[in-house]
């Protein structure tokens, strides 16, 4: 028997061909599966701690994992699972990030607007039930297809897109949303935030997401 930190051969081996252990697996994909973390909490601290916890399960995991090229995979799924987990149990705290100094001012969209975009879709990304969250996370946060969302979730592939549709529609009728792009009143409807979304936010993404696409779609 292995302990876990050494692999069997078969498809377990690192790009060098050297057998791949839970430590170098997580020196080398760390900084990447960090910012699926932040994608699902606003709160710097809290992702780490998430990571942390999905980690320690695909520790004690490590040996039932057959195929370590999926570990990405069930590292992500280990993360929704506890951030899930945790919606369910408490209300999520949001706090506010520290801002960048402002760059040069250029001919382009104002920063701040877009900034301002980004922040409102996200708040309404957070208003979504914690299923649909998920999924538009993966989908427009992260950049997985439907089919990769899909293994990641555990879920079918329809499933994923009609969760993503109906999320999509939630985020168009959010008032709230309406009112921080637009300035409409919150008893409104967010019908016209897809054009100021895109507008304010440009080429601009969030954490490592695509507000203005979200918005648009």
């Amino acid at each position: 028997m292995t302990t876990p930190g050494t692999v069997r051969p078969a498809g377990n081996t690192s790009s060098t061909g050297t057998p791949l252990t839970f430590t170098s697996y997580v020196r080398a994909r760390g900084p990447v599966l960090l910012r699926t973390a932040r994608s699902l909490t606003a709160n710097p601290c809290d992702a780490e701690d998430l990571l942390q916890t999905a980690l320690t399960k695909t520790y004690l995991a490590w040996e039932r994992i057959e195929d370590h090229r999926a570990l990405d995979g069930y590292v992500r799924r280990a993360l929704v699972n506890t951030r899930t987990s945790q919606w369910r149990k408490r209300r999520v705290d949001e706090f506010a990030c520290d801002e960048l100094p402002e760059p040069a001012p250029d001919e382009g969209p104002d920063p701040a607007e877009a900034q301002a975009v980004r922040d409102a879709m996200w708040q309404a990304v957070l208003r979504l039930p914690a299923r649909q969250r998920a999924m538009v996370v993966l989908r427009y946060y992260e950049d997985l297809s439907e089919v990769r969302t899909a293994e990641v979730l555990g879920v079918s592939v329809g499933t994923v897109k009609s969760a993503v549709s109906r999320a999509l529609v939630k985020l168009r009728e959010d008032p709230q949303l309406a009112a921080d792009v637009l300035g409409e009143p919150a008893d409104g409807t967010a019908a016209g935030a897809a054009a100021g979304a895109e507008a304010g936010a440009g080429a601009g993404v969030g954490t490592a997401g695509r507000d203005g696409e979200l918005a648009a779609a």
